[in-house]
């Protein structure tokens, strides 16, 4: 049997790591478990709760990002996240328990009702989420989902290390506002909900 090797990456979140277990983790779709509660619908996402200082945890298609709590050493934690993972992964263990498996990021068909008028520009800022923006996010451990559009504003949902980022208010202002402005001059505003 090959040893697995499981990377591991820093995000631009100080309190997340991505880890990288060199398969795919979710066949499709993303979840978010912002709780110990939530986590109770993944064997995986429970052990990680269970180590008492993580807070958050994302899976994404060929990644696990986990959020430790303000001031946690993640020299000490981290051996343990990727004993877990190991076990987990080499056990081929099942990512969800029996019904636990729906998605908890909402798809992109799953948002507050926009204006039949502007369908065109909702298509565009759909594309460029789906093909410019969604890929760098993902890139840094998190996910990304559009939830609407409504007199120039696009309203988006972070996950994953994105949410609660330092940096996510910036990436969202500097980043993904400028993006969607530039590309589409109906959008005067971005905003996360």
């Amino acid at each position: 049997m090959i040893p697995m090797l499981i990377e591991t990456e820093t995000t631009p979140n100080p309190s997340t790591l991505k880890f990288l277990p060199g398969r795919a983790v979710m066949a499709s779709g993303t979840r978010d478990f912002a709780s110990a509660e939530a986590a109770a619908a993944s064997p995986l996402a429970e052990a990680l709760f269970d180590l008492g200082d993580v807070t958050g945890v994302f899976f994404g298609r060929d990644f696990i990002s986990v959020t430790a709590a303000p001031g946690t050493d993640w020299a000490r934690l981290k051996p343990d996240v990727l004993g877990l993972l190991l076990d987990h992964f080499s056990a081929d263990m099942p990512l969800f328990k029996q019904g636990g498996a729906d998605f908890s990021v909402p798809s992109e068909d799953e948002t507050f009702a926009s204006d039949p008028a502007d369908a065109e520009i909702v298509e565009q800022i759909q594309d460029l989420i789906a093909t410019r923006i969604r890929p760098a996010v993902q890139g840094d451990g998190g996910d990304i989902t559009y939830r609407g559009f409504e007199k120039g504003r696009v309203y988006l949902s972070m996950h994953g290390a994105c949410a609660g980022c330092p940096s996510s208010t910036a990436t969202l202002k500097n980043g993904i506002e400028q993006l969607l402005r530039y590309y589409v001059p109906e959008v005067t505003e971005v905003r996360a909900v």
